[in-house]
Protein backbone atom coordinates (compact mmCIF):
# COMPACT_ATOMS: atom_id res chain seq x y z
CA UNK A 1 0.00 0.00 0.00
CA UNK A 2 1.08 3.56 -0.56
CA UNK A 3 1.60 5.72 2.50
CA UNK A 4 -1.79 7.42 3.14
CA UNK A 5 -0.19 10.18 5.20
CA UNK A 6 2.21 11.01 2.38
CA UNK A 7 -0.65 11.05 -0.14
CA UNK A 8 -2.66 13.37 2.10
CA UNK A 9 0.29 15.73 2.56
CA UNK A 10 0.79 15.83 -1.20
CA UNK A 11 -2.88 16.64 -1.79
CA UNK A 12 -2.74 19.48 0.72
CA UNK A 13 0.36 20.81 -1.04
CA UNK A 14 -1.51 20.96 -4.34
CA UNK A 15 -4.14 23.34 -2.95
CA UNK A 16 -1.67 26.22 -3.31
CA UNK A 17 -1.99 25.86 -7.07
CA UNK A 18 -5.77 26.16 -6.79
CA UNK A 19 -5.21 29.42 -4.88
CA UNK A 20 -2.91 30.54 -7.71
CA UNK A 21 -5.70 29.81 -10.19
CA UNK A 22 -8.14 31.86 -8.09
CA UNK A 23 -5.72 34.79 -8.01
CA UNK A 24 -5.21 34.58 -11.77
CA UNK A 25 -8.97 34.56 -12.34
CA UNK A 26 -9.48 37.67 -10.20
CA UNK A 27 -6.72 39.53 -12.07
CA UNK A 28 -8.00 38.57 -15.52
CA UNK A 29 -11.61 39.43 -14.63
CA UNK A 30 -10.48 42.93 -13.66
CA UNK A 31 -8.39 43.35 -16.80
CA UNK A 32 -10.95 41.97 -19.25
CA UNK A 33 -13.85 43.87 -17.69
CA UNK A 34 -11.82 47.03 -18.06
CA UNK A 35 -11.14 46.19 -21.70
CA UNK A 36 -14.87 45.67 -22.33
CA UNK A 37 -15.84 48.93 -20.63
CA UNK A 38 -13.31 50.80 -22.75
CA UNK A 39 -14.33 49.26 -26.08
CA UNK A 40 -17.93 48.08 -25.78
CA UNK A 41 -16.96 44.91 -27.67
CA UNK A 42 -19.24 41.93 -27.13
CA UNK A 43 -16.27 39.74 -27.97
CA UNK A 44 -14.32 41.18 -25.06
CA UNK A 45 -17.43 40.93 -22.87
CA UNK A 46 -17.68 37.22 -23.65
CA UNK A 47 -14.02 36.85 -22.80
CA UNK A 48 -14.60 38.52 -19.43
CA UNK A 49 -17.63 36.28 -18.80
CA UNK A 50 -15.50 33.19 -19.31
CA UNK A 51 -13.01 34.50 -16.76
CA UNK A 52 -15.85 34.70 -14.22
CA UNK A 53 -16.49 31.03 -14.94
CA UNK A 54 -12.76 30.43 -14.45
CA UNK A 55 -13.03 31.93 -10.98
CA UNK A 56 -15.96 29.70 -10.03
CA UNK A 57 -14.14 26.68 -11.43
CA UNK A 58 -10.99 27.55 -9.49
CA UNK A 59 -12.97 27.74 -6.24
CA UNK A 60 -14.53 24.36 -7.03
CA UNK A 61 -11.05 22.98 -7.70
CA UNK A 62 -9.86 24.23 -4.31
CA UNK A 63 -12.79 22.55 -2.57
CA UNK A 64 -12.21 19.30 -4.49
CA UNK A 65 -8.49 19.20 -3.66
CA UNK A 66 -9.27 19.90 0.00
CA UNK A 67 -11.75 17.01 0.11
CA UNK A 68 -9.40 14.70 -1.82
CA UNK A 69 -6.69 15.40 0.77
CA UNK A 70 -8.74 13.77 3.51
CA UNK A 71 -7.40 10.35 4.54
CA UNK A 72 -9.42 7.15 4.38
CA UNK A 73 -12.01 6.83 7.14
CA UNK A 74 -14.73 4.45 8.33
CA UNK A 75 -17.10 5.56 5.57
CA UNK A 76 -14.52 5.92 2.76
CA UNK A 77 -12.07 3.05 2.99
CA UNK A 78 -10.35 4.03 -0.26
CA UNK A 79 -10.00 7.71 0.61
CA UNK A 80 -11.67 10.69 -1.06
CA UNK A 81 -9.67 10.89 -4.29
CA UNK A 82 -12.70 10.74 -6.58
CA UNK A 83 -13.70 14.22 -5.44
CA UNK A 84 -11.27 15.43 -8.10
CA UNK A 85 -13.35 13.86 -10.86
CA UNK A 86 -16.43 15.74 -9.68
CA UNK A 87 -14.41 18.94 -9.96
CA UNK A 88 -13.33 18.15 -13.51
CA UNK A 89 -16.92 17.36 -14.50
CA UNK A 90 -18.27 20.55 -12.92
CA UNK A 91 -15.60 22.57 -14.72
CA UNK A 92 -16.76 21.08 -18.00
CA UNK A 93 -20.35 22.06 -17.19
CA UNK A 94 -19.20 25.57 -16.27
CA UNK A 95 -17.60 25.83 -19.70
CA UNK A 96 -21.00 25.00 -21.21
CA UNK A 97 -22.52 27.85 -19.18
CA UNK A 98 -19.83 30.26 -20.37
CA UNK A 99 -20.38 29.25 -23.99
CA UNK A 100 -24.15 29.76 -23.67
CA UNK A 101 -23.66 33.25 -22.21
CA UNK A 102 -21.24 34.15 -24.97
CA UNK A 103 -23.64 32.98 -27.70
CA UNK A 104 -26.59 34.89 -26.22
CA UNK A 105 -24.58 38.11 -25.96
CA UNK A 106 -23.13 37.67 -29.42
CA UNK A 107 -26.50 37.07 -31.08
CA UNK A 108 -27.99 40.13 -29.37
CA UNK A 109 -25.10 42.29 -30.57
CA UNK A 110 -25.32 40.74 -34.04
CA UNK A 111 -28.95 41.85 -34.25
CA UNK A 112 -28.15 45.26 -32.80
CA UNK A 113 -24.59 46.30 -33.83
CA UNK A 114 -22.87 49.05 -31.88
CA UNK A 115 -19.68 50.98 -32.67
CA UNK A 116 -16.50 50.02 -30.83
CA UNK A 117 -14.15 52.46 -29.12
CA UNK A 118 -10.56 52.57 -27.82
CA UNK A 119 -9.78 49.22 -29.44
CA UNK A 120 -6.00 49.62 -29.22
CA UNK A 121 -5.75 49.86 -25.44
CA UNK A 122 -8.60 47.39 -24.97
CA UNK A 123 -6.80 44.74 -27.01
CA UNK A 124 -3.53 45.43 -25.20
CA UNK A 125 -5.21 44.86 -21.82
CA UNK A 126 -6.77 41.64 -23.10
CA UNK A 127 -3.39 40.38 -24.31
CA UNK A 128 -1.93 41.02 -20.85
CA UNK A 129 -4.74 39.01 -19.26
CA UNK A 130 -4.15 36.26 -21.83
CA UNK A 131 -0.48 36.07 -20.88
CA UNK A 132 -1.43 35.64 -17.22
CA UNK A 133 -3.88 32.84 -18.04
CA UNK A 134 -1.40 31.13 -20.35
CA UNK A 135 1.37 31.05 -17.75
CA UNK A 136 -0.88 29.80 -14.94
CA UNK A 137 -2.66 27.30 -17.20
CA UNK A 138 0.62 25.80 -18.40
CA UNK A 139 1.85 25.48 -14.81
CA UNK A 140 -1.36 23.81 -13.60
CA UNK A 141 -1.31 21.24 -16.41
CA UNK A 142 2.37 20.49 -15.77
CA UNK A 143 1.94 20.08 -12.01
CA UNK A 144 -1.36 18.20 -12.44
CA UNK A 145 0.19 15.63 -14.76
CA UNK A 146 3.24 15.29 -12.55
CA UNK A 147 1.08 14.55 -9.49
CA UNK A 148 -1.76 12.80 -11.35
CA UNK A 149 -4.30 15.43 -10.27
CA UNK A 150 -7.40 15.42 -12.50
CA UNK A 151 -8.52 18.67 -10.86
CA UNK A 152 -5.39 20.65 -11.67
CA UNK A 153 -5.19 19.28 -15.20
CA UNK A 154 -8.84 20.19 -15.83
CA UNK A 155 -8.36 23.66 -14.36
CA UNK A 156 -5.24 24.17 -16.43
CA UNK A 157 -6.99 23.08 -19.62
CA UNK A 158 -9.85 25.39 -18.75
CA UNK A 159 -7.42 28.31 -18.54
CA UNK A 160 -5.72 27.30 -21.79
CA UNK A 161 -9.15 27.24 -23.43
CA UNK A 162 -9.58 30.79 -22.17
CA UNK A 163 -6.24 31.67 -23.76
CA UNK A 164 -7.40 30.47 -27.17
CA UNK A 165 -10.70 32.24 -26.62
CA UNK A 166 -8.86 35.49 -25.96
CA UNK A 167 -6.61 35.04 -28.97
CA UNK A 168 -9.64 34.52 -31.19
CA UNK A 169 -11.37 37.53 -29.71
CA UNK A 170 -8.31 39.74 -30.16
CA UNK A 171 -7.96 38.69 -33.80
CA UNK A 172 -11.66 39.22 -34.47
CA UNK A 173 -11.88 42.59 -32.75
CA UNK A 174 -8.66 43.62 -34.42
CA UNK A 175 -10.20 42.81 -37.82
CA UNK A 176 -13.23 44.90 -36.86
CA UNK A 177 -10.87 47.81 -36.23
CA UNK A 178 -9.26 47.29 -39.65
CA UNK A 179 -12.37 46.60 -41.74
CA UNK A 180 -15.04 48.50 -39.79
CA UNK A 181 -17.44 45.55 -40.25
CA UNK A 182 -19.19 45.39 -36.85
CA UNK A 183 -20.94 41.97 -37.23
CA UNK A 184 -17.51 40.34 -37.26
CA UNK A 185 -17.21 41.03 -33.53
CA UNK A 186 -20.28 38.88 -32.83
CA UNK A 187 -19.35 36.16 -35.31
CA UNK A 188 -15.95 35.73 -33.71
CA UNK A 189 -17.56 35.44 -30.27
CA UNK A 190 -19.92 32.72 -31.53
CA UNK A 191 -17.05 30.79 -33.15
CA UNK A 192 -15.09 30.92 -29.89
CA UNK A 193 -18.14 29.68 -27.95
CA UNK A 194 -18.45 26.64 -30.22
CA UNK A 195 -14.77 25.86 -29.69
CA UNK A 196 -14.98 25.96 -25.90
CA UNK A 197 -18.13 23.81 -25.98
CA UNK A 198 -15.97 21.04 -27.42
CA UNK A 199 -13.46 21.43 -24.60
CA UNK A 200 -16.26 21.30 -22.03
CA UNK A 201 -17.61 18.10 -23.56
CA UNK A 202 -14.19 16.47 -23.38
CA UNK A 203 -13.80 17.36 -19.69
CA UNK A 204 -17.25 16.00 -18.79
CA UNK A 205 -16.69 12.79 -20.78
CA UNK A 206 -13.29 12.21 -19.19
CA UNK A 207 -14.51 12.75 -15.62
CA UNK A 208 -17.55 10.51 -16.18
CA UNK A 209 -15.35 7.69 -17.44
CA UNK A 210 -13.10 7.98 -14.39
CA UNK A 211 -16.07 8.02 -11.98
CA UNK A 212 -17.14 4.71 -13.50
CA UNK A 213 -13.88 3.12 -12.30
CA UNK A 214 -12.08 3.08 -15.62
CA UNK A 215 -9.11 0.73 -15.84
CA UNK A 216 -5.57 2.03 -15.83
CA UNK A 217 -4.15 3.16 -19.14
CA UNK A 218 -2.87 0.47 -21.55
CA UNK A 219 0.66 1.64 -20.76
CA UNK A 220 0.18 1.12 -17.01
CA UNK A 221 -1.50 -2.27 -17.54
CA UNK A 222 1.44 -3.32 -19.73
CA UNK A 223 3.83 -2.36 -16.91
CA UNK A 224 1.87 -4.48 -14.43
CA UNK A 225 1.74 -7.39 -16.87
CA UNK A 226 5.50 -7.17 -17.41
CA UNK A 227 6.03 -7.51 -13.66
CA UNK A 228 3.73 -10.54 -13.52
CA UNK A 229 5.58 -12.09 -16.46
CA UNK A 230 8.82 -11.89 -14.48
CA UNK A 231 7.27 -14.04 -11.76
CA UNK A 232 5.50 -16.59 -13.98
CA UNK A 233 6.96 -20.10 -13.89
CA UNK A 234 5.90 -23.72 -14.11
CA UNK A 235 4.52 -23.33 -10.59
CA UNK A 236 3.25 -19.74 -10.62
CA UNK A 237 0.52 -18.21 -12.75
CA UNK A 238 -1.83 -15.22 -12.48
CA UNK A 239 -5.39 -14.30 -13.36
CA UNK A 240 -8.17 -12.00 -12.19
CA UNK A 241 -6.10 -8.90 -12.96
CA UNK A 242 -8.21 -5.81 -12.32
CA UNK A 243 -7.12 -2.17 -12.25
CA UNK A 244 -8.74 1.19 -11.59
CA UNK A 245 -7.98 4.79 -10.70
CA UNK A 246 -9.34 6.97 -7.91
CA UNK A 247 -8.00 10.48 -8.16
CA UNK A 248 -4.21 10.22 -8.04
CA UNK A 249 -4.28 6.68 -6.64
CA UNK A 250 -3.92 3.56 -8.76
CA UNK A 251 -5.40 0.23 -7.65
CA UNK A 252 -4.25 -3.20 -8.86
CA UNK A 253 -5.77 -6.54 -7.83
CA UNK A 254 -4.59 -9.94 -9.07
CA UNK A 255 -5.05 -13.60 -8.13
CA UNK A 256 -1.90 -15.69 -7.74
CA UNK A 257 -2.03 -19.39 -8.59
CA UNK A 258 0.53 -21.61 -6.81
CA UNK A 259 0.81 -25.34 -6.01
CA UNK A 260 -1.46 -26.29 -3.15
CA UNK A 261 1.41 -28.11 -1.46
CA UNK A 262 3.37 -24.89 -0.94
CA UNK A 263 3.71 -23.68 2.62
CA UNK A 264 1.95 -20.47 3.63
CA UNK A 265 5.35 -18.85 4.20
CA UNK A 266 6.61 -19.79 0.74
CA UNK A 267 3.47 -18.44 -0.97
CA UNK A 268 3.49 -15.33 1.20
CA UNK A 269 7.09 -14.54 0.23
CA UNK A 270 6.11 -14.82 -3.43
CA UNK A 271 3.14 -12.44 -3.28
CA UNK A 272 5.11 -9.94 -1.21
CA UNK A 273 7.72 -9.92 -3.95
CA UNK A 274 5.05 -9.45 -6.63
CA UNK A 275 3.46 -6.55 -4.75
CA UNK A 276 6.82 -4.89 -4.09
CA UNK A 277 7.79 -5.11 -7.76
CA UNK A 278 4.50 -3.59 -8.93
CA UNK A 279 4.88 -0.74 -6.43
CA UNK A 280 8.42 -0.18 -7.66
CA UNK A 281 7.22 -0.02 -11.27
CA UNK A 282 4.25 2.32 -10.66
CA UNK A 283 4.00 5.17 -8.21
CA UNK A 284 0.94 5.82 -6.03
CA UNK A 285 -0.37 2.28 -6.48
CA UNK A 286 -2.28 0.07 -4.03
CA UNK A 287 -1.78 -3.64 -4.73
CA UNK A 288 -4.01 -6.49 -3.53
CA UNK A 289 -3.22 -10.16 -4.18
CA UNK A 290 -5.24 -13.32 -3.57
CA UNK A 291 -3.61 -16.75 -3.33
CA UNK A 292 -5.26 -19.78 -4.92
CA UNK A 293 -4.18 -23.43 -5.41
CA UNK A 294 -3.57 -24.30 -9.05
CA UNK A 295 -5.15 -27.74 -8.68
CA UNK A 296 -8.55 -26.49 -7.45
CA UNK A 297 -11.05 -25.88 -10.28
CA UNK A 298 -12.77 -23.24 -8.17
CA UNK A 299 -9.65 -21.11 -8.55
CA UNK A 300 -10.65 -20.42 -12.17
CA UNK A 301 -14.30 -19.53 -11.58
CA UNK A 302 -13.86 -15.77 -11.61
CA UNK A 303 -12.49 -12.95 -13.72
CA UNK A 304 -9.95 -14.60 -16.02
CA UNK A 305 -7.92 -11.70 -17.41
CA UNK A 306 -4.21 -11.67 -16.52
CA UNK A 307 -2.92 -9.22 -19.12
CA UNK A 308 -1.54 -11.80 -21.49
CA UNK A 309 -2.42 -15.50 -21.04
CA UNK A 310 -5.95 -16.66 -22.04
CA UNK A 311 -7.97 -18.56 -19.45
CA UNK A 312 -8.05 -21.75 -21.52
CA UNK A 313 -4.26 -21.86 -21.80
CA UNK A 314 -3.86 -21.33 -18.06
CA UNK A 315 -6.07 -24.35 -17.36
CA UNK A 316 -3.88 -26.54 -19.58
CA UNK A 317 -0.76 -25.60 -17.60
Amino acid sequence: MTDPKAATTESVGLTKFAWLSIAAAVVTIALKTGAYLLTGSVGLLSDAAESVVNLVAAVIALVALTIAARPADDNHHYGHGKAEYFSAGIEGLMIFVAAALIIVSAVQRLLHPQPLESLGIGLAITLLATAVNGAVGWLLIRVGRQHRSATLVADGKHLMTDVWTSVGVVVGVGMVAVTGWLPLDSLVAIAVAVNILWMGWRLVASSTTSLLDAALSPTDVAIVTAVLDEHRSDDVAFHGLQTRESGRQRFVSVHVLVPGAWTVQHAHDLVEGVEDDIRAALDQVNVSTHLEPREDSRSYEDYAYDGSVPREEKRRR
